[in-house]
Parts: C-alpha cells; structure tokens; sequence
C-alpha cells in the first residue's frame, strides 16, 4: 500500500505567464504558495482473486481488465507512461472540491505519478514530478493548463518560479523571517464562492489569442518582482493587498469569462466590508477567492460574506510526499518462483531416479 500527499496551491502573482504559448516567447515568472489543504492517492497492486485487473476509485468508481478501458485520462495515461503492467487499485480524496482554482487536478497528476513511482520502488526528484506531470497534462493529454500548478504541488512552499523561454523551469523558495511569514498570512482569507468551473474551459478564451494580450502579461509579469520587494523589503503589507487588486484588474482584462456578475459581486461586497484587494486563485470563472484583509476587519468580512465558506489555513512547505509506504506481496513474483521451485524439484527427481541399467 502507497499513500501519497500532494498540497494545492494559491497563486498570488504572475497567473497567465505560465502557459508555454507565452513563456516559450516572452519567459513567465509565479509567486505561489502550497497551503495545508491536500490531495491523498492510495494506490496497491491488486491481489489476482477478482475478475478486474484495475479499480480506479474517485467521484465515480471504474472497474477495468486493461488500460485501455479506464475512462479517467489522467489514471489511464499515467499507467501506461510508467508501464504499470500488473493490477492495480487506486482511492482518491480531497480535502477541497475539484474545479475550484486550488490547482486540485495537477495536484492530482503530480500525487498519482508520486504514488505510481513508489510502487515501482522508485524515489523520483521533485523537480522530475513536476517535468512528468506538465508533460503528461500538456503534451499527452493536450489541456490548456499552465505550469505552475505542477510545480507548486511537486516542490511545495512559498516560491518564485521562473519560466523560460528554452522550456527550463526554475524554482526558488522566498527566503523570508518567520515574523513576516506569519504576518502574510494573517492578512490573507480563503473564501469558496460555490462556483464550479474547469480551468482549461477558461483558459480556452484567451490562451489562443495570448500574443494579443502581451501588454497585461507583462505587467503581471512585473508584478512578481514588485511583490517580491514589498514582501522581503520591510515595507508595510497593505501595500501587497493592494497590488493583488491591480493584478486581479489585469487579470480580468484577459477575457469575459475570466470573472462574472456573482463573482464581481463577492469581490466588492469584501471589498466595501474591509478587504484591501484580492483574486481568484485559478484561471477565473469561479472557485475561491484569495482576499487580503487586516486582521481587525476580518469579522467583518466574514460577516458580510456569510453565505460563503471560510476556509482557513496555512503555508507548508513539503510538496508532495509519500506518508506511508508498504510494498505488500508480489502475487506474480511469487507465482514465477514457485515455478521455478517445481522446475527445480522436477529436475532434482529426474538426476536421482535409478537409471534403467542399474
């Protein structure tokens, strides 16, 4: 049995940088954060005693002979690049909803190739999980989704995230005091709105078209350095929040499906209740709102966004990890040596047996 756990993310600065239609021209920079809330995979080789050889557990419950027949592209895609060739069981829980902006289905992607590995017995790098996952969603399976979520899940923490144009991905923590940190986080709130939405449906609306959207990429480009300086510059945090509403106005500008009437309306009712500014915290649609708020205005906030979820957390700073790990028994490898056990008893029976003449 292999439990893996692999964190979501918020994504404070640089969100649209990370697709390669732009950073393979212009290079992309992400200030993101992997936070306390988790995406568990458990995974085990299958004993032969049923009539399937593959169970896939998660919002539904697929039962297969082969890879071929599971209907999950991420599950059947991940089998087959790593050749998993025995059966095999995976569960899926989450500890926030799908479709919500929490880089939930990379979590997926990165935790399930994690878990896969080490049932091979193998340990692969953080930096090699996040290159499978991006090319496993990218390249095979050909989504519209950046490259940031992968790296967040895989490398954990809060990271400054370069992209660039030769394709390389380049991750560095943001070295901060521990009193800044934890100064960060008690202006920051996590409210769901409700709204489910798929990422690569909204990103569809402008990726395409990205190289026409090139002046508010840039300046969100420029907004990681310039948080990066509020945030290891000493200055006061208000600052940060109100950075997060510039960069929420560009991030709008992208396209019209980027935001709608019911998520305008939680932002500026946060806003008239206390909020310096805020975000949602994937490509837009829907999902959670990531809102900067002073800690004597939080009440209020909640108060005013009652018919929403608050959901509190906090940093981490591992990535993904496997929390439990126990091979369990090798049905094939036990069937091929007690084969050979017999193959051996057999030819020992064969040498001993009294030959005709004597």
């Amino acid at each position: 049995m292999i439990i893996s756990r692999t964190p979501y993310r918020v994504s404070f600065f640089g969100g649209g940088t990370d697709y390669p239609a732009w950073y393979r021209q212009h290079g992309g920079a992400v200030l993101a954060a992997s936070i306390d809330k988790y995406c568990y995979l458990t995974c085990r080789h299958l004993p032969p005693f049923f009539e399937h050889r593959i169970r896939v557990v998660y919002r539904q419950i697929e039962t297969c002979t082969s890879v071929d027949e599971i209907t999950h592209p991420v599950v059947r895609e991940a089998l087959r690049s790593l050749r998993i060739d025995r059966g095999v069981e995976i569960h899926h829980d989450g500890d926030l909803p799908a479709r919500s902006g929490m880089g939930s289905s990379s979590a997926f992607t990165v935790g399930l190739l994690h878990a896969l590995h080490a049932l091979r017995g193998e340990m692969p790098t953080k930096h090699q999980l996040a290159k499978e996952a991006i090319h496993l969603e990218q390249n095979v399976l050909g989504e519209t989704v950046g490259s940031q979520d992968q790296t967040v899940a895989a490398h954990g923490g809060l990271r400054h995230i370069r992209f660039q144009t030769d394709g390389e991905i380049e991750v560095s923590p943001l070295v901060l005091p521990a009193g800044r940190i934890a100064e960060l986080k008690s202006n920051l709130m996590l409210v769901y709105t409700g709204i489910v939405r798929t990422a690569a449906d909204v990103a569809e609306s402008y990726v395409p078209g990205i190289e026409s959207r090139r002046r508010q990429l840039r300046i969100m480009k420029e907004m990681v350095d310039e948080a990066i300086e509020i945030l290891t510059g000493g200055v006061n945090l208000i600052a940060f929040g109100e950075l997060l509403h510039e960069a929420w106005l560009a991030k709008r500008s992208l396209s019209p499906e980027v935001s709608n009437a019911d998520v305008d309306g939680l932002y500026e009712t946060a806003l008239a209740a206390g909020a310096i500014g805020g975000k949602l915290t994937g490509a837009g649609g829907g999902g959670f709102l990531l809102l900067f708020v002073p800690p004597e205005r939080r009440a209020s906030v909640v108060e005013a966004l009652s018919g929403c979820i608050h959901v509190p957390f906090e940093f981490e700073p591992a990535g993904s990890q496997i929390i439990f790990y126990e091979p369990g028994t090798d049905y094939e490898a036990a069937d091929r040596a007690r084969g050979q056990r017999r193959r051996q008893f057999k030819e020992l029976v064969r040498s001993t047996r009294p030959t005709e003449a004597a």
